[in-house]
This record gives C-alpha cells, structure tokens and sequence, in this order.
C-alpha cells in the first residue's frame, strides 16, 4: 500500500486528506534464465504467485520440476529447474504475456490457451454453504478494506470455511497465488471464489489447479460457461445473498 494525500471532495467544497491506494509494482519472472513474463502485482506472496503462474500457464507439469524460486530481489523472481526438466522456450515466446488486468492478452488464439488437463468428474457441494463465500472472503480483504483497489480470490473447504484468500491488482494474480498456495498445502475438495467476474481464464486456471467449483459475486462470459461445461466444472455466478445463478455443473450442488 502507498499512503498519500488526496483532495476530498464533499458538501461543496474539496478539502485534504490522507489515503491509502493498493501497491503495484511489476514482477519479472525468468525460468533457467529465460525471461518468461513481466506480472504487475500487488508486492507480497511472491512465491505462490510464481508457482501458481508455472502451474496455470504450463511452463511446468507439477511444482516438482521447480527445483528453487529465488524471490530475493524485490521485483525478480527467478525460478531454477531439476536438470531433466526442458522449458519450451519457443512455445512460451509465442504465447505468453501477463498482466495486472488481463491474464490472456498477447495470446494468440482461443486455441492457444487451451491448456490439456483431464475433466474433472464427481464430487458434491453443500449449496446453502455458497451463500456464505462472499462474507467470508470480503472479511478477508484487509487491503480492500483501506484501499478499495484490490482483487481478491479465496479457496473454500467442503464444509464452506475459508481456507486461504489472496488480494491483488490484477485478478489472475491473486488467483494464481491461491492456486499456488493450494499446490504446496494440498488441500482437498476446495471451490474457488472470486471478487470479479469469471472469464475463460480464471476456469482454466482453476482447472489447472483441479477445483472443482468456481464461483463469482458478478457474471461469468460465454466462453467461460462453455468451458465449464466441457470440463466438468461448477460455475455459479452472480453470488450474491440470498440467491445465485448456476451455469454448469449443477449436479455437483447438493441441497
């Protein structure tokens, strides 16, 4: 966070004040020396958020072909691979570019970020739990609470308790690390939810992440529907108490 002075406008008349505005600052991330994307994140957890980002992207198949994340300069996080693991450096010329406010500009083709992970299938989820995600997770803001500015993203346990909630700048990022979190803790059974709307994206991501249930305070897209719908994901959007829509997977939700 940046704390600065401000001219408040009010009853007819500006007058100054201190705020808080959410912190972000670009993170470039090489692999083996291989400069693979510049991130703009919200500083803190840097780590998850490299390890969510080599998961949800492809650049590595499991967090077990990382061999060490070296987070030490502020701004550069360097990731070191086991010696029999390959980078595709030509695929990741291609396709990759991150950023604060949109995790798949720069990608060439829907096709092109079609990640190949394996349906998910099975599971079932207690639907009135839902309704308590976004208290929960709005809870947890502590950023949000003072800045207003941030995303957030937080995971769920079966029985609707708030495992982990990440805030960022950009929504992919805090989603990344949640799944990064997630990669290392190894819970089971979570559902994702998120402060924004739900794109193509942020199911892929959580596909990769193998959760099984993605929810959202405001609308999902088209693509996004179609996507859970092929992957077996439950995607409910417009959370927001005392009701939701559910746009795939509803057999998932157990009343």
């Amino acid at each position: 966070m940046a704390k600065i002075q401000i001219e408040r406008f009010s009853e007819g008349s500006f007058s100054p004040c201190p705020d808080e505005v959410a912190g972000e600052e670009p993170l470039q991330i090489t692999v083996d020396g291989f400069p693979v994307a510049v991130v703009m994140r919200t500083p803190g957890h840097d780590e998850e958020l490299v390890s969510g980002f080599l998961l949800t992207e492809g650049v590595v198949g499991s967090l077990g072909e990382v061999r060490r994340i070296d987070t030490e300069d502020q701004n550069h996080a360097r990731v070191f691979l086991e010696d029999d693991v390959e980078l595709d450096r030509a695929r990741l010329s291609r396709n990759l570019f991150s950023a604060s406010s949109c995790g798949i500009c720069g990608k060439a083709t829907i096709d092109s970020v079609r990640q190949q992970h394996e349906r998910i299938e099975g599971g079932s989820y207690p639907a009135d739990r839902l309704l308590d995600f976004p208290a929960k997770l709005r809870a947890a803001q502590e950023t949000f609470g003072r800045t207003g500015g941030l995303h957030a993203a937080g995971l769920f346990d079966d029985e609707g308790e708030l495992l982990v909630a990440r805030e960022d700048v950009g929504r992919h990022n805090a989603i990344d690390k949640v799944i990064g979190w997630a990669a290392k803790e190894n819970p089971t059974g979570t559902a994702l939810m998120v402060s924004g709307r739900v794109s193509f994206e942020v199911m892929q991501k959580a596909l990769a992440g193998r959760i099984a249930l993605v929810a959202a305070i405001s609308a999902p897209t088209s693509l996004a529907v179609e996507f859970g719908q092929e992957s077996g994901q439950t995607l409910v959007g417009f959370l927001r108490p005392p009701s939701f829509n559910v746009y795939a997977g509803l057999g998932r939700l157990r009343r």
